[in-house]
């Protein structure tokens, strides 16, 4: 699957310059825009622009279209669209703040009432 290609070498490159917390999320049933977000932390903004280009590297080797990359003029958070895949770089701090891991969560299952099924009956 081209996707899985795509995401595995997004998470490489991640790792190839010490990115931490590399977090991936499957966000189908969440948006259209896209399928997978993911996300990491590098501790400097000097990092963050390092990991975003060998990212977009990376990427453009295995031969997926690179949309769009923002947020280079400071670095505490640098955004690589893929198309299919987005990545996030962030400074820790920033990444504390938007918490976009608990932003982009499938939503939890819906639990039954206790009693509801013998209510039901």
């Amino acid at each position: 699957m081209r996707l899985n290609k795509i995401q595995k070498t997004a998470v490489t490159a991640l790792d190839d310059i010490k990115a931490r917390d590399i977090t991936v999320l499957d966000v189908r049933k969440l948006t259209s825009l896209y399928d997978t977000m993911i996300i990491a932390t590098a501790e400097s903004n000097r990092q963050v622009k390092a990991l975003a280009n060998h990212v977009r590297d990376r990427l453009k080797q295995t031969g997926a279209t690179i949309i769009g990359v923002e947020g280079e003029e400071t670095g505490e958070w640098v955004l690589v669209d893929a198309g299919d895949i987005v990545v996030h770089i962030m400074q820790p701090a920033v990444r504390a703040y938007y918490n976009l891991e608990e932003l982009w969560a499938p939503p939890p299952a819906k639990r039954r009432a206790r009693g509801a099924d013998r209510a039901a009956a």
